[in-house]
């Protein structure tokens, strides 16, 4: 027979900071098959089936309306999330590692729909647990009122570091510092194609490419993330900070479902993207954060507006002169390229105003030709031989330019 373990009513969700969480741990793992998002006559239902019961929380965002589900930890494989919604009043759904130790599902709901009841079953015979959250629909103003990331000791992300006043000018005679950052991961899983998902091929990418550049000598290679773990856009430029980074390359394969879009794209930072295709790309990249249900109200467009600014008047001529080594590099190789190989868009991880960066879409996953390539451990062997070529080409410019700016 089942037992309530925790069961909670809310008028409003994170209303006065409030969350939920049980005494439970260990890895719990979902059963997808038993497990799913309904809805109708003005509520939601969330039923998770687990292994057994984890500590949990649950709060709102809002702009837009979500619900997050913060746990620790449960194993999501089987699923991504999208699987489990059977309801339109759901329009997204993720799950996936936050970072480690810890695991989320963020709900991206059609209109704010408040907490209503947390219930967590435990069932003796089988040591397994259902989780279920019941959402009922509210106005706007009560929604907004109440969302929010609740402060709690034990879940909150630790302070931010104090990394101390700006990196002195670079000893020439010092490695290279290169920053590798594998996009998406933990609860953004990117693009996927045929079960191959683009956070798994860029962290393996990544590894290659850190090998390939480490085998040159003479530089030290950093990656943003070293597992299946969630990394914030901010806390991506913050590492490349932290580091003294030379150079950032954020790496990506993307699909697109019109256009037949293929082969290798160069991106640099960009007020206006040179066209749709690439201001669609970067507004979804940038969205994932929200999407992971990270709370972006207190974004200062404007400060990241003279950031931009700053990055075009001092480092932005170093960034277009690497995209042009690193096109060089692919060239020689022979590596797939797109039909227009250097593009310009407003990627959030590019703009840092004092480190030369770019992002490289390697290829795109809806693209038959590229999905092989991108899992052809041969033909990564390749690319990331290219980069590493682009790379040195463009060491040597760029000495060779500060050389002539001391002039």
């Amino acid at each position: 027979m089942k037992h309530l373990i925790l069961c909670a009513a809310f008028a409003l969700i994170g209303a006065a900071g409030a969350a939920q969480q049980s005494d439970f741990g260990a890895l719990a793992r979902l059963d997808p098959a038993a497990s799913a998002i309904t809805g109708g006559a003005g509520a939601i239902t969330v039923d998770l089936a687990l292994s057994q019961g984890v500590p949990f929380r649950i709060f709102s965002l809002d702009t837009p309306p979500r619900i997050v589900v913060d746990f620790r930890e449960v194993d999501w494989a089987g699923t991504l999330g999208p699987e489990l919604v059977k309801t339109d009043q759901v329009l997204s759904a993720r799950v996936g590692g936050f970072r480690p130790g810890w695991s989320r599902m963020v709900l991206e709901l059609a209109g704010p729909y408040a907490l209503a009841q947390a219930a967590l079953l435990s069932d003796p015979a089988s040591e397994g647990a259902q989780l279920e959250l019941i959402l009922e629909q509210t106005t706007p103003e009560a929604f907004a009122a109440g969302a929010g990331v609740p402060h709690q000791p034990g879940w909150d992300l630790p302070d931010a570091a104090d990394v101390g006043p700006a990196n002195a000018a670079r000893d020439p005679a010092a490695p290279l510092t290169i920053v590798l950052d594998p996009g998406h991961g933990g609860i953004d899983p990117g693009a996927g194609e045929d079960g191959t998902l683009e956070k798994d091929l860029m962290l393996a990418f990544a590894r290659e490419l850190k090998e390939a550049l480490l085998r040159r000598g003479d530089a030290r290679v950093v990656l943003t993330r070293e597992d299946d773990s969630f990394v914030s856009l901010e806390r991506r430029v913050s590492i490349a900070h932290i580091e003294a980074a030379d150079l950032f390359l954020s790496l990506h394969a993307d699909s697109l479902g019109e256009g037949g879009a293929r082969g290798a794209t160069i991106y640099k930072l960009g007020a206006d993207a040179t066209d749709a295709a690439s201001a669609a790309l970067a507004e979804r990249h940038d969205r994932a954060d929200m999407l992971a249900g990270l709370d972006l109200s207190g974004t200062d467009d404007v400060v990241a507006d003279v950031l931009m600014d700053l990055a075009r008047m001092e480092t932005q001529p170093r960034a277009d002169l690497l995209a042009r080594a690193l096109l060089l590099g692919l060239e020689e190789e022979r590596m797939p390229m797109n039909s227009k190989p250097i593009r310009s868009a407003s990627f959030s991880v590019l703009k840092s105003p004092d480190i030369p960066s770019l992002l490289l879409e390697l290829g795109f996953l809806s693209s038959g030709r590229d999905l092989g390539n991108l899992t052809d451990p041969q033909w990564r062997a390749r690319m990331a031989l290219a980069i590493a070529d682009g790379i040195d080409a463009w060491i040597i410019a760029d000495s060779a330019n500060a050389d002539l700016v001391r002039q």
